[in-house]
């Protein structure tokens, strides 16, 4: 059962992440396409996006299951 578990709190992780990647790809291109003049503002949103896209795909590696050869 802990497997099972693991990989369900694992695809509700994706799931959020994925979530937070989009907001954040709408947020930096809404101030991006206003002109904002905060651009260490967009630059850190742009490093989070960042950092959520590989958080993504290691779980996502994870998710993957192992193949005997």
């Amino acid at each position: 059962m802990d497997q099972i578990e693991d990989e369900r709190q694992l695809k509700e992780w994706l799931d959020r992440l994925q979530l937070e990647h989009r907001e954040l790809d709408v947020t930096i291109s809404h101030l991006t396409e206003s002109r904002h003049h905060d651009s260490m503002r967009i630059q850190r949103l742009k490093h989070r996006k960042l950092k959520v896209k590989d958080a993504i795909h290691k779980i996502e590696s994870e998710l993957i299951p192992d193949l005997d050869a």
